[in-house]
């Protein structure tokens, strides 16, 4: 878990500044690396997901490891979202680009939700973790149902 983070952040960190298309060599690399930034972010979310249903057992240490990938991961898809890349191998709604202050909105949300959800894994309340799962989980639908093709 840890080397997908380090290694994420090194090719974040080398993509350096400017604009976000420039960060990539093709639009079609933007596209690739936020699909596999979101699923590797689904991964770690998963499984505190499956902890809080009582799938499998509750272990607040690998929860909390789990969803600061997650919170991670949720830091890194948003610069990928570049002009030029909502064509292609994409699930990526028009909205996106058409209205990029919700976008922006929905995606900040996420972000604070996640950080919520490892505040609340720290608690060990599992109804607070539940809750803080749910409200979580609740912001990826809304900007999956806004912004993401099925």
């Amino acid at each position: 878990m840890k080397s997908i983070a380090v290694i994420v952040l090194v090719a974040a960190v080398a993509c350096g500044s400017g604009s976000a298309l420039a960060q990539f060599s093709k639009p079609d690399d933007a596209i690739k690396y936020r699909k596999s930034v979101m699923f590797v972010m689904q991964q770690h979310f998963s499984r505190v997901l499956s902890m809080t249903a009582g799938k499998t057992p509750f272990d607040a240490d690998i929860a909390a490891e789990n969803i600061r990938v997650a919170d991670f991961m949720a830091k890194l898809a948003w610069v990928a979202f570049a002009e030029g890349t909502e064509k292609g191998d994409t699930r990526a709604k028009a909205e996106i680009w058409t209205e990029p202050s919700r976008f922006k909105e929905i995606a900040d949300l996420t972000q604070a939700e996640l950080g919520r959800l490892a505040i609340a894994i720290r608690t060990n309340s599992m109804e607070d973790i539940r809750l803080a799962v749910r409200a979580a989980a609740m912001t990826c639908q809304t900007c999956h149902d806004a912004f993401r093709k099925d």
